[in-house]
């Protein structure tokens, strides 16, 4: 019985874990919902945790030793504060990567292609009234991939196939590159040359706010694609670009503030198309997701390093 075993198992209110999963967690600790923390050794989280996993949070959780997140991202755990107090973070990093880059492959399309005002087009019965929207070719144009992960490389894999051009702007340039069949450029260069653009960094510091109106203003009339986290880009600045013409058209996966209300100025343009933060959102991968997580928290369970850690310095304080 789960309640055999000492150590305890708490998960994140609102996280999605498979029963599977959960089902190899409890062969080794008890399993408990969030509001026993702070009886929990580890805690099993996503990044669509509601919560923000700070001070204030860590405080009423003493005997946490490690937080496994459920997917990649994890912008919602202050790691500096965990690393502090000694407790190891891991993430799902690998689990995701064919997912996303399909939705981000879905988004150029939609922008170029306009296929939200045609959707609209024939929905409202004008299929007949007159031209359908007309987009743009994929084949021929250039690519701007900023954050060249493993995400982006799979991107990138896409795009090639549909005969863009590819650069990217990365922290460092990719040893790799030639084999991705990418140029690397400076992030200046690529906000000047690329027709699109496609943001895949992590959010930290450094990316809060990456893309304002400064960003917007330097680039040319292109479609740009978010499907890291909304707060990477300023939405009010976005809006003012789309609406002026600045940029061509925008597809999102990722807003901010997220979910974005129903009469967000973003929402009434025609040529912006969001999707509800689904990169991740297939059975596969969600399953594949959970089953990372739960493999994390058994090896914390059994002493031993989290495998996919996210600050692997805590077992060296």
């Amino acid at each position: 019985m789960p309640n055999a075993h000492p150590a305890i198992v708490a998960f994140a209110a609102g996280a999605w874990l498979v029963p599977g999963a959960r089902a190899l967690i409890s062969e080794h600790a008890e399993t408990v919902e969030e509001d026993r923390i702070g009886e929990a050794i580890g805690l099993y989280c996503d990044s669509f945790h509601p919560r923000r996993i700070d001070v204030a949070y860590l405080d009423r959780a003493p005997k946490l030793r490690f937080i496994c997140c459920a997917t990649v991202g994890y912008d919602n755990i202050d790691v500096a504060e965990c690393t502090r107090r000694g407790i190891a973070v891991s993430n799902s990093r690998g689990s995701l990567t064919d997912a996303t880059a399909d939705i981000v492959y879905l988004l150029i399309l939609a922008a170029y292609r306009r296929i939200g005002e045609g959707v609209d087009w024939a929905r409202d019965g004008r299929w007949m009234a007159g031209p359908a929207p007309v987009g743009d070719d994929l084949a021929g144009s250039t690519l701007g991939i900023v954050g060249m992960g493993e995400i982006g490389v799979a991107v990138a894999r896409r795009a090639r196939i549909s005969g863009m051009q590819i650069i990217y702007s990365n922290r460092s340039r990719r040893a790799d590159d030639g084999d991705i069949g990418a140029r690397y450029v400076a992030f200046e260069d690529l906000l000047r040359t690329a027709d699109c653009i496609v943001v895949l960094v992590p959010l930290d510091e450094r990316t809060r706010g990456m893309f304002g109106a400064a960003q917007f203003a330097a680039m040319k009339a292109a479609y740009f694609i978010n499907a890291s986290r909304g707060p990477v880009v300023d939405s009010n600045a976005l809006y003012e670009a789309l609406a002026a013409g600045t940029l061509t058209g925008a597809a999102l996966d990722v807003t901010d503030p997220e979910p974005l209300p129903p009469d967000h100025p973003l929402l009434q343009l025609p040529n912006v198309f969001i999707t509800p933060h689904i990169g991740s959102a297939t059975r596969q991968t969600r399953e594949r997701m959970s089953h990372f997580a739960a493999r994390n928290l058994i090896a914390g369970l059994a002493g031993e390093q989290l495998p996919q850690i996210v600050n692997p310095s805590v077992y060296r304080s």
